[in-house]
């Protein structure tokens, strides 16, 4: 009688103790899905550019040409909860009237910053992967979108640099004939 209690009491604390390991594991996946879920120092750095900006667009067509620009304004705010910047352009581009929107994000998972564009002037979007440089404060990005021109897809380059709170440059280069060229420059101000 005494083995069997024994025995009984022995099988109880196997299995407690593999609830608990269990408990233990599920806090794990929980704390994971947490730290994933929760925005952190990336985030607040974006949130700083919340607010009204104006800019100053730089194009060029051609790497030898003349550039065109022109001015625009970008509606910046955070949503869902501080997890994503969403900013809304307004100006022109080659003389039509412009509207994009970007949303950007720093996933906690990846490490890295993933930015979605698109705009009133075609019916695609480019997305891109980039990483910051705090040295520079600088994100750096490098995308993908379909030429119109090919129907191909291409890739391209930004950055996006923090000058400070009020003064931020963005620049995207392309390749045209094997060669890199800056084929956009926004100068964001408030």
């Amino acid at each position: 009688m005494f083995k069997s209690i024994f025995a009984l009491l022995m099988f109880s604390l196997l299995i407690f103790a593999a609830s608990l390991n269990a408990q233990d594991e599920m806090s794990a996946d929980q704390k994971a899905r947490i730290d994933y879920m929760t925005p952190g120092p990336m985030h607040e750095m974006m949130a700083k550019s919340v607010g009204e900006w104006k800019t100053k667009n730089t194009y060029w067509m051609d790497p030898n040409g003349m550039p065109t620009v022109s001015e625009g304004t970008a509606s910046v705010e955070m949503i869902l909860g501080g997890r994503y910047l969403k900013a809304v352009h307004k100006g022109t581009a080659m003389g039509m009237p412009m509207e994009g929107i970007n949303l950007q994000c720093y996933d906690n998972a990846s490490r890295e910053f993933t930015a979605v564009w698109i705009d009133n002037l075609g019916t695609g979007m480019s997305v891109s992967k980039g990483t910051y440089d705090d040295e520079t404060k600088t994100i750096y990005f490098i995308g993908r979108m379909i030429d119109p021109m090919s129907r191909k897809e291409i890739k391209f380059r930004q950055t996006h640099q923090i000058i400070n709170n009020n003064h931020h440059m963005f620049e995207m280069f392309m390749l045209q004939n094997g060669e890199e060229f800056k084929m956009l420059e926004v100068d964001y101000r408030r």
